[in-house]
């Protein structure tokens, strides 16, 4: 699942007419690099969930049969549901076994074959949700969570950047209402208690596209074929 249903305020006034995840770095949209990222992986069962603008994205990637996907999409009301929110609205899309998530905002060169990997051994007696986390941007200096070899934890020592990348098991939203907001960090803290998270430090490419100068820098970065 990419997601892609953010407003992008700070982004603005370039969302105030494309939906975030369709402005470009390096000659095409930032959500067309995850999208090629995840075929590349052989995964190319996608759903992706828009809201603000997200016509704009049903109509530029369609069905994804041009990129060589398939594209289910989750159509959110105004405002959006949040990450988890948005998931547990998806979740008739996405099926009974483990997903990857990706937020439709970053630039990485993550190892997305890895992550499919990694999400085949999460189970629902067992790891609920794999993450990789990223040395901390100068955008987010405290930092998220810890990860200790391949465990992660809510610590508040030595904290790093949860990259918006991870696998899910389905269970581990479980109870949700799929038409209401509902953050993902609680969930993964709840799971992170009971010893249910695993991940890895990603240390490669990984910019969080939040705002025009981000954006500027991303681009030129793309565009130099980094």
């Amino acid at each position: 699942m990419i997601l892609a249903a953010g407003r992008g305020e700070r982004m603005r006034p370039l969302t105030d007419r494309l939906p975030k995840p369709m402005l470009e770095v390096g000659g095409k949209p930032l959500i067309v690099w995850h999208i090629e990222g995840l075929i590349a992986a052989g995964i190319r069962e996608l759903v992706i969930n828009h809201a603000h603008l997200g016509h704009k994205m049903v109509e530029a990637l369609g069905d994804g049969s041009e990129l060589g996907a398939r594209i289910a999409w989750s159509a959110e009301p105004a405002g959006a549901l949040e990450t988890a929110g948005g998931i547990a609205h998806a979740r008739h899309l996405l099926g009974d076994t483990p997903f990857v998530v990706v937020n439709g905002d970053i630039w990485c060169n993550a190892d997305f074959a890895a992550l499919a990997q990694a999400a085949s051994a999460l189970h629902a007696e067992g790891d609920l949700a794999h993450l990789l986390l990223v040395p901390n941007p100068a955008h987010n200096p405290g930092g998220d969570f810890v990860v200790r070899g391949t465990r992660v934890f809510d610590d508040s020592t030595d904290r790093l950047t949860f990259s918006g990348i991870g696998a899910y098991h389905p269970s581990l939203f479980d109870g949700l209402d799929p038409d209401t907001p509902a953050k993902l960090a609680p969930l993964l803290r709840a799971a992170m208690r009971e010893g249910r998270v695993s991940g890895a430090l990603h240390r490669g490419h990984w910019y969080d596209v939040g705002t025009p100068q981000r954006l500027a820098e991303v681009d030129a970065l793309a565009g130099a074929g980094h």
